[in-house]
């Protein structure tokens, strides 16, 4: 499968699940956008690397998308958005009694309402870039197995 041309922009991409889907659409020729929290020169040293092994265009843009602001500015930058996988998530690992107040908050914030608000805004761009392809555009919500069932390490996920 070819996604040449196609622009796909993944959260939570700059290690483990996230890098892992970022190579294989940079594999099948997607530029991509790759995005977390942080914004530190490893981060831009991955997208250069993905960039010059694909020979596709790779950058990296750090963004929290619990904000609205942020989250517009990423889709904005990325110039277009064909495919959008919500992956970036956090598992804090404390229970009701145990977990701080700021600690549930980033916990919501990145595992619900960046993907929420991520998927809101970037929906124009998605619409947009389906008029373009027979196949249309996607969105693709990863998971753990952690947040279907019960885990005595974290209830609150």
């Amino acid at each position: 499968m070819s996604l040449n041309g196609k622009i796909a922009v993944v959260t939570g991409s700059n290690s483990g699940i996230g890098l892992g889907v970022v190579r294989c659409l940079a594999a099948a020729g997607a530029d991509v956008v790759l995005n977390s929290f942080t914004d530190t020169p490893e981060d831009h040293a991955i997208a250069k690397g993905l960039s010059d092994e694909f020979g596709v265009k790779a950058q990296y843009i750090s963004a929290d998308l619990s904000n609205g602001a942020h989250a517009r500015a990423l889709i904005e930058q990325a110039g277009g958005c064909d495919i959008l996988v919500n992956n970036a998530g956090v598992f804090i690992g404390r229970n009701l009694e145990e977990i701080a107040f700021d600690e549930w908050k980033k916990l919501v914030d990145v595992n619900l309402t960046g993907t929420f608000l991520g998927t809101r805004i970037a929906a124009p761009a998605l619409r947009e870039a389906a008029k373009d392809t027979p196949h249309g555009s996607a969105v693709i919500n990863v998971s753990s197995i952690a947040g279907l069932v019960g885990s005595m390490v974290d209830p609150l996920y």
